[in-house]
C-alpha cells in the first residue's frame, strides 16, 4: 500500500502500484509509489505539514494538489522553491521544508505571528527609514528572516535547450474540450498540437465526477483518447506548460529542459478555470484545500485526503466532491451550504441520500488547528446574516479536512497576454474574455462552458472557427438544447467572511489578510494595480491565481465600486515559473558552411564557429597549433596565402537614393564617392555605439555592393529595413551573403598568382590601384574583386557566386603552386589585422564605443546634414573621454601573454581592459590594443597588465600601426 492513507485501485490513476520508492523528508525516510508527488507520497504516510509561509512562518500544505500555488514549495539539494506537488518523487530523493528556523514543526520563528499586528501592510515604507541609512541595516535582517529556498551555489545546470516548431492549430490544454477541439481539427485535416501541463490528457474529467455514476465521465474520457489517439495529425506534449503567448500565436512552450518556440496559424486556449478559495478566519492551516485538491489526491494518486471532512459549498461541484470522499471511505461530518438551499442537483440528492447533513445558509466561519501538529482540528460554522456576515455564535465541528468548492476563475492569463480584455458580470459572479484577435479562440471552461454538453458544443464551435472546412457536414456544430437559458454560474458572489482577530487569508503566497487589502485602500491606493504593488498582493509565486478575484471584491466594496469596474491585475507573462537556463538555454543554429568547406578539411584545417559559419581557424596538427599560426603569418607576410571569407556578409544597395541611403546610415560620405571606388564603412546606432563595419564598393551610379561583418549582418540588413521604412528613400536592399562565395588573396605575390586567371581586369598597380574594385572574371568564373588590406598587404578579394567556390578555390591553388601558396586560417587572419592596428567589431569594441574612443574620428563626415547617431556623436564630442583604445607592446619576451578581458590596472585600481593581444612574428614581440584612460593613451606611457593568477606584466602604448606604418605593402 505504501502509506497509511493510501487507497486501494482502481483509485490512482498515476501510479505505478509495481514499484516503490524511499525517499527523504526532513531527514525521514518515506516511501511512496512510482507516479507519486512528494506531496501525495507524504499524505499517504499520513504527513501534511510541507513548509512555513513568507512572512509569519505559518504551517502550510496542500491547497490545489496542481502546483498553481505557493503552499507547497520545498527544497530539492539544488533547486528551491520546488512545488512538492508537481515533482515526482525518485530514489534517493532528498527534501525539506521551507522558511523555518531549527525544525519544521518547531519553528523557533514563529513567534513572528505574536507581533502581526506591529507589521500592517506596506509598514516597511512607515517604518525603519530614520534616521537616515537605517533601512540598510534593517533590510539583512528581514531578508534573513523572510525568503524562500536556498541557492546551491556549486550547482552544475544540466543541459537546456530551444527547438522551433509549427502547426497548423495549437490546442492549449488536454481537458474534455481541448481532446474534442483536437480531434475535430485534426478531422477536418489540419495539423494539430495538443499540449497540456498534466502527464496525461483528460483534465478535470480524470478527478471530478460531473453526475452521480463517477464511470461514466471515466467511459467518455476512455471514449475521445481512444479517437483521439488514432488520429495520426494530432501531436500531443504532455508535462509540458504553454508560459507566454505573443503577437501573431508565437507560443512558449516549457517542456522539462526544452523550450519549444511554437508558432501556429490558429490557437486554441481550453486553459479551464482556477478553483477559488473561500476567505475565513485560519483558511490556511494544513488540512483547509479545495475541493478538486482532495479529488486529485483521491482519484490521480490514490490517497485518502483526511478521515473527517467538512465541505463548503457555494456552487453543485461540491456535491461531488462530498460524494468521492464518501466513496474514499471519508466520513463527512456535514455540508456547509453557502446557498439558501440545496440545489436540484442529482448529486445533492445522492449526498442527502447517504444521510449527510446540510446546513443551508452557514459558512465556516473559522478553523481551529490542533495545538501539536498545527494540522486543522475543528472549524466553527455560523449562519450568514448578510454579505460576508454571520451571526454571533455558531457551532464547532471537529474534522480533519476542509474542502471548499465556492467558484472558479477562468486561466486567463494566456488569452489576457495575447490581447483579450476580461471582463466581470457582479449579476452572475461571472467572468468573461473578449477582444481575442480572430486567430485565436476559446473552448470550454475558461469560456464557461460549464456542463459536457456545453463543453462539447463550445469545442466542435471553435474547431469549426480554427480550421473552416471542420464546418463540412461531418463536423456540423449541433444546436444545443436549452441554449437560449444561460450556464448555471458555479461561482458565489461574496465567499469571504472577516474575522474579529483576522488571520484570513486572502494571498497565502504573501501572509496577506482582509485587513491588509481594506487598509491598503484606506491608504489612498484605490486602483487595484496599485493595491497590488503596495501590498505585493498577486507579486508571489502564484502570481494571484487564487487572490486576484477576492482582492478585487474587497477593493470594490471598499470604494463603493462594482468588480466589473474594479477589474483585476494586469496578467504578463510567464504564466508559471520557468528557469533562468529555459530563458538561456542552448539554441539551434543552422550551421552553415561555405562551398569551400571540404576543402578546408581535405587541406587540414581545425574549424571553428563564428556565428552560423564554420570557418578554418588555422591548418595543421593542433598539438603545433602556435607554430601552424606563425607559419600562416609569415607565409601571408613573405609569399602568398589565401582565406575563405564567404562569411562576409553582403547586402546590394540599389537605386536612385543609393548613395544617400548609405550617407544616412553610415558615418563616412558616399554621395561622391566614384563608380569603381570602394569606401570603409563605420555604423553606429542611434546612441552613438559603434555596431558594424565593412566595405562600400560602387559598382556603378545607383549600385553598392557592401560587406558586413560575419556576425553582424543580419542586424545590418533589419536595421536598413528599419530605418528605410521611415525614410522611404528609392532604394531596393537584398541581402546577399548566401549568394556569394569570397577569396581573399593576399602577400606579395598575389597578383602573380592571380593575373594570370583574370579575364578583362587589368591588375596592375596603376590601373587597379588600392581601395579600387573591378568585375571580371577569374578562372571563367564572373567575380567581382576590391583591392583591400585588412591583413596589411597587397591583396585581392574575390566576390564570386556562392556555387562556384570550390573551382574558385582550386583555380588558385594550382596558379599558385609555383608561389608556394597556402591556405590561413582566422587566427593567423587575426593577428596580422592586429599587426596592422584594425580593430574587430565585437572583440576590440563593446555595448559602450563610440568612434572617438576607438580612435577612428577619420571615418566620420562630420560635414553631412545627417546619419543615424550624428547627434549623438556631436553630443559626445563635447565631453573629454573617459577612455581610448590604444596600442601597446611588450618588451619582455619571458613575460606571459595577457589575453583579452584581462585587466589595466593603476596601482590597485582597474582602469581599463585588454581587447586583442598576441605574439607578432613579424615584429617578434608581445603587441596589443587596451582601452585606458585618456592620461595613459601617449605613446610611451607605462601600463600594468593584470595576466592569469594575478601576475603582472609591464607595456609602453606605442602608436598604431605596428607594422608597416606608410601602408607601403598594401598600396604596391
Amino acid at each position: 500500500m505504501s502509506g497509511i492513507n493510501r487507497l486501494p485501485e482502481p483509485w490512482g490513476l498515476l501510479l505505478d502500484r509495481s514499484r516503490t520508492i524511499e525517499f527523504e523528508f526532513e531527514r525521514d525516510r518515506v516511501s511512496g509509489l512510482a507516479g507519486d508527488t512528494v506531496a501525495s507520497a507524504l499524505a499517504a504516510n499520513n504527513r501534511w505539514l510541507l513548509s512555513r509561509s513568507f512572512k509569519y512562518h505559518r504551517p502550510r500544505g496542500v491547497l490545489t494538489m496542481a502546483g498553481q500555488d505557493a503552499n507547497t514549495l520545498v527544497q530539492l539539494p539544488a533547486n528551491p522553491n520546488t512545488l512538492a506537488d508537481r515533482v515526482l518523487i525518485s530514489d534517493g530523493l532528498r527534501v525539506t521544508g521551507q522558511n523555518y528556523a531549527g525544525r519544521l514543526d518547531r519553528d523557533r520563528d514563529a513567534w513572528i505571528q505574536i507581533v502581526a499586528r506591529f507589521l500592517p501592510v506596506g509598514f516597511y515604507y512607515k517604518a525603519f527609514f530614520r534616521p537616515r541609512g537605517a533601512w540598510n541595516l534593517w533590510a539583512r535582517y528581514f531578508r534573513h528572516k523572510t525568503g524562500l529556498g536556498v541557492i546551491e551555489q556549486a550547482f552544475a545546470a544540466g543541459r537546456h535547450d530551444k527547438q522551433y516548431r509549427f502547426c497548423d492549430v495549437a490546442v492549449v490544454g488536454g481537458g474534455p474540450a481541448g481532446m474534442m477541439t483536437a480531434l475535430q481539427a485534426a478531422k477536418a485535416g489540419a495539423d494539430v498540437l495538443l499540449v497540456d501541463e498534466n502527464p496525461v490528457l483528460g483534465g478535470s474529467s480524470t478527478y471530478t465526477r460531473s453526475v452521480v455514476d463517477a464511470s461514466a465521465d471515466i467511459k467518455m474520457r476512455d471514449s475521445i483518447l481512444q479517437q483521439l489517439h488514432a488520429q495520426p495529425n494530432i501531436e500531443v506534449m504532455t508535462n509540458s506548460v504553454v508560459n507566454g503567448c505573443y503577437a501573431d500565436n508565437w507560443l512558449a512552450i516549457i517542456d522539462q529542459q526544452r523550450m519549444h518556440k511554437l508558432r501556429a496559424r490558429q490557437v486554441v486556449l481550453c486553459t479551464g478555470a482556477l478553483e477559488q478559495p473561500a476567505v475565513f478566519h485560519n483558511n490556511d492551516l494544513p488540512g483547509v484545500m479545495l475541493g478538486t485538491a482532495a479529488q486529485r489526491m483521491i482519484s490521480l494518486y490514490g490517497v485518502r485526503p483526511g478521515k473527517i471532512a467538512v465541505v463548503l459549498a457555494g456552487n453543485n461541484d461540491a456535491y461531488g466532491v462530498a460524494l468521492d470522499l464518501l466513496d474514499a471511505g471519508v466520513e463527512l461530518a456535514c455540508l456547509v451550504e453557502l446557498r439558501d438551499a440545496p440545489p436540484d442537483d442529482p448529486r445533492a440528492r445522492e449526498v442527502m441520500a447517504r444521510g449527510v447533513e446540510v446546513l443551508p445558509c452557514h459558512a465556516v466561519y473559522a478553523a481551529e488547528n490542533d495545538r501539536r501538529s498545527g494540522h486543522l482540528a475543528a472549524v466553527e460554522v455560523r449562519r450568514i446574516v448578510g454579505q460576508g456576515q454571520c451571526a454571533d455564535r455558531g457551532r464547532r465541528i471537529s474534522c480533519d479536512l476542509l474542502c471548499m468548492s465556492v467558484g472558479f476563475m477562468p486561466t486567463y492569463q494566456l488569452a489576457c497576454q495575447a490581447g483579450g480584455r476580461l471582463s466581470y458580470d457582479d449579476g452572475d459572479a461571472q467572468f468573461a474574455i473578449t477582444n481575442l484577435p480572430a486567430s485565436l479562440q476559446l473552448a470550454g471552461a475558461v469560456n464557461n462552458s460549464w456542463d459536457f454538453s456545453r463543453t462539447q458544443h463550445d469545442a466542435l464551435r471553435a474547431a469549426a472557427a480554427a480550421v473552416p472546412t471542420s464546418g463540412s457536414s461531418s463536423t456540423k456544430v449541433p444546436v444545443l438544447q436549452g441554449d437560449e437559458e444561460p450556464a448555471r454560474s458555479p461561482n458565489h458572489p461574496w465567499p469571504i467572511f472577516a474575522h474579529p482577530r483576522g488571520k484570513e487569508f486572502v494571498d497565502f503566497d504573501e501572509d496577506l489578510q482582509i485587513g491588509d487589502i481594506l487598509n491598503s485602500v484606506g491608504d489612498g491606493y484605490e486602483s487595484v494595480e496599485l493595491v497590488k504593488r503596495y501590498s505585493t498582493c498577486g507579486m508571489g509565486p502564484s502570481q494571484g491565481r487564487h487572490s486576484a478575484l477576492a482582492t478585487a471584491r474587497l477593493v470594490a466594496q471598499a470604494t463603493g465600486k462594482t468588480v466589473a469596474d474594479t477589474g483585476v491585475t494586469t496578467a504578463r507573462p510567464p504564466f508559471a515559473a520557468e528557469t533562468l537556463a529555459h530563458c538561456a538555454g542552448r539554441s539551434f543554429y543552422p550551421e552553415r558552411r561555405s562551398n569551400m568547406h571540404h576543402r578546408h578539411l581535405e587541406a587540414g584545417a581545425q574549424m571553428l564557429q563564428a556565428g552560423a559559419w564554420y570557418r578554418p581557424a588555422y591548418y595543421g596538427d593542433p598539438a603545433n597549433q602556435v607554430a601552424a599560426i606563425q607559419d600562416e603569418v609569415a607565409q601571408v607576410r613573405n609569399a602568398v596565402g589565401m582565406i575563405d571569407v564567404s562569411t562576409l556578409g553582403g547586402i546590394e544597395v540599389r537605386g536612385t537614393d543609393a548613395a544617400e541611403f548609405l550617407n544616412r546610415v553610415y558615418t563616412f560620405a558616399y554621395q561622391k564617392q566614384p563608380a569603381g571606388k570602394l569606401r570603409y564603412v563605420l555604423m553606429i546606432n542611434e546612441a552613438g555605439v559603434v555596431i558594424d563595419d565593412g566595405v562600400a564598393c560602387r559598382l556603378a551610379e545607383e549600385h553598392f555592393y557592401v560587406t558586413a561583418t560575419t556576425g553582424g549582418v543580419d542586424r545590418v540588413f533589419r536595421k536598413m529595413l528599419w530605418w528605410n521604412a521611415q525614410w522611404r528613400l528609392d532604394v531596393s536592399l537584398a541581402n546577399v551573403t548566401s549568394a556569394y562565395c569570397g577569396l581573399n588573396v593576399a602577400g606579395p605575390a598575389s597578383r602573380d598568382v592571380l593575373a594570370p586567371l583574370c579575364e578583362g581586369v587589368d591588375l596592375s598597380a596603376a590601373a587597379f590601384p588600392y581601395l579600387a574594385v573591378r568585375e571580371g572574371r577569374v578562372a571563367g568564373i564572373p567575380a567581382r574583386l576590391l583591392r583591400v588590406g585588412f591583413v596589411g598587404e597587397l591583396g585581392f578579394e574575390i566576390h564570386a557566386p556562392q556555387h562556384c567556390g570550390e573551382a574558385l578555390w582550386d583555380a588558385l591553388v594550382e596558379a599558385g603552386a609555383s608561389n608556394g601558396i597556402k591556405p590561413f586560417g582566422v587566427e593567423a587572419q587575426r593577428l596580422l589585422r592586429l599587426e596592422k592596428g584594425h580593430i574587430i567589431v565585437g572583440q576590440d569594441t563593446d555595448a559602450m564605443s563610440n568612434p572617438m574612443e576607438l580612435q577612428m574620428d577619420w571615418a566620420i563626415a562630420r560635414k553631412k546634414p545627417f546619419f543615424v547617431g550624428g547627434r549623438t556623436l556631436d553630443a559626445l564630442s563635447r565631453r573629454p573621454l573617459g577612455r581610448l583604445l590604444v596600442g601597446f607592446e611588450i618588451g619582455d619576451a619571458a613575460a606571459p601573454v595577457p589575453r583579452e578581458s584581462h585587466l589595466v590596472l593603476d596601482g590597485d585600481t582597474m582602469v581599463g581592459r585588454v581587447t586583442s593581444c598576441g605574439v607578432s612574428p613579424t615584429l617578434d614581440r608581445t603587441i596589443g590594443l587596451a582601452y585606458v584612460p585618456p592620461a595613459l593613451a601617449g605613446p610611451g606611457s607605462k601600463l600594468t597588465i593584470r595576466c592569469d593568477d594575478g601576475v603582472t606584466v609591464e607595456a609602453d602604448t606605442v602608436v598604431l600601426p605596428f607594422y608597416d606604418p606608410e601602408n607601403l605593402r598594401q598600396a604596391l
